[in-house]
């Protein structure tokens, strides 16, 4: 395999600049690389259970992943998942659940267990309190960013924990951007009935059609201006949304990171449901709580 080939191969996760600051946290956003799934192209990370891969190649791909975080090496890390619905349900997690969680939320303040959201274009966002050691990973597509997961989440955070929005660091994991996430009216809609601001997070475009630029006299109509009209995207910014909503709650603009990477321009690091038309992997965004060091020449008791 040529070098280039073998460095595209390696497993690489991403991680916060801000998040990275706190000694206490574990958290990272995996990618497609590095894996062993061959269902959506060679060495994929697919982190996610589905139809299109194997069960088996998946837990490695996990083993994998959860390896590569270089977690302490003698504790026995947990990861939680949960089956999600889009909703804005969150579950408070102290312990390995019973049975399988369903929601789109995670919230912890006990050590040792990695809880994980699953994406594929929607934003993964990561919210820490640095204070209390606590930690939530929250899933946010268009639907649970209109039920405000995100504000949900903090006030969470704050009931559970005790903690105050200007001590949290926030930071909102690779996703779908403005320049590629085409919506309906009736999301606009949706939105405009619950942001005063939901005006700024939409743009439109007009389709482009070569063959009415070239020859626009074909498409000559009797309707003023004579013309007949080209349909009109709408795209919508879920980034800014959800950076809104962190701002609307209380963290602090500086505590706030956003990656830079969307998943539907960056198919060869990241998986997009959009772009790939449904068959593709998932990534996971993940965070937890490192078991505080005993400090030298302290007794056990």
């Amino acid at each position: 395999m040529p070098a280039a080939a073998r460095e595209t191969a390696k497993l690489k996760i991403l991680h916060s600049s801000s998040l990275q600051k706190l000694p206490w946290l574990v958290h990272g956003f995996s990618t497609r690389l590095g894996g062993t799934s061959s269902a959506f192209g060679r060495n994929a990370l697919n982190l996610g259970f589905g139809k299109h891969d194997t069960d088996s190649a998946v837990r490695r791909n996990r083993a994998l992943f959860v390896q590569k975080l270089r977690l302490t090496p003698k504790t026995s890390w947990t990861l939680i998942t949960l089956r999600q619905i889009h909703s804005d349900i969150i579950h408070l997690v102290n312990a390995v659940p019973a049975h399988p969680l369903t929601g789109d939320g995670l919230v912890t303040a006990t050590p040792d267990l990695l809880i994980a959201i699953q994406t594929a274009d929607c934003l993964p966002v990561i919210v820490a309190d640095p204070r209390q050691r606590a930690v939530g990973v929250f899933h946010a597509g268009w639907r649970g960013t209109v039920k405000r997961i995100v504000e949900k989440g903090v006030g969470e955070m704050r009931s559970r924990f005790g903690s105050r929005p200007l001590d949290l660091h926030a930071a909102i994991g690779p996703g779908v951007h403005s320049c590629c996430y085409e919506v309906g009216e009736e999301v606009r809609e949706q939105f405009a009935s619950q942001f005063a601001y939901a005006g700024g997070l939409f743009h439109a475009l007009k389709d482009s059609d070569p063959m009415r630029e070239k020859y626009p006299l074909l498409f000559l109509t009797a309707r003023a201006p004579g013309h007949g009209d080209l349909p009109i995207k709408i795209f919508l910014d879920l980034v800014e949304a959800n950076r809104r909503q962190l701002l609307d709650v209380g963290v602090l603009a500086r505590n706030i990171t956003v990656s830079p990477l969307c998943t539907s321009c960056r198919t060869d690091i990241l998986f997009s449901f959009r772009k790939e038309r449904g068959v593709t992997g998932r990534m996971l965004a993940v965070a937890g709580i490192k078991t505080p060091a005993r400090r030298s020449g302290a007794k056990s008791r």
